[in-house]
């Protein structure tokens, strides 16, 4: 899809996707648009470590299936809108330093930032996670967790 505008509707339909994603337990550690000047275009960037563990084509294929599956869902993203990203690449490590955001997906833009020494033209995140090995948590996840982590053996 060529648009130079990133619409409400792709924003919508990419904080749904990332969504379904969660509850398929295929949660993405980083999400989210970037506009690529060159092509005058916005593709979904998304890093999910345990989906890249089993390849890209397993990884494309599991996003294919959701697509398809809630299709009216999803009347603007097709695949190839979407990215499946190396969590060191260098495009992701600048938006996390950028954002430095935990797993809510809410959603906010950059503009115009300079990370690094680095332009990040546009780019409108759902997610940005600081440690991508960590499974996505809430609040009170995190919190049990820590006071589990505190306790001694038993």
């Amino acid at each position: 899809m060529v648009e130079t505008n990133l619409t409400k509707e792709l924003i919508d339909e990419g904080a749904r996707l990332v969504k379904k994603l969660d509850e398929r337990g295929l949660a993405p550690d980083v999400a989210f648009w970037l506009y690529f000047p060159e092509e005058q275009s916005w593709k979904l960037l998304l890093v999910a470590v345990g989906l890249a563990k089993k390849g890209p084509k397993a990884a494309y294929s599991k996003v294919q299936t959701i697509l398809a599956k809630y299709a009216q869902e999803f009347e603007n993203i097709r695949l190839e809108d979407l990215v499946l990203e190396k969590p060191d690449a260098r495009v992701v490590e600048l938006i996390r330093k950028a954002v430095r955001k935990g797993p809510v997906v809410r959603g906010f833009r950059i503009k115009n930032n300079v990370v690094d020494g680095t332009l990040v033209e546009d780019a409108f995140v759902y997610r940005a996670s600081l440690s991508l090995n960590t499974p996505h948590e809430n609040g009170f996840e995190r919190e049990v967790r820590k006071i589990r982590a505190a306790q001694p053996e038993r």
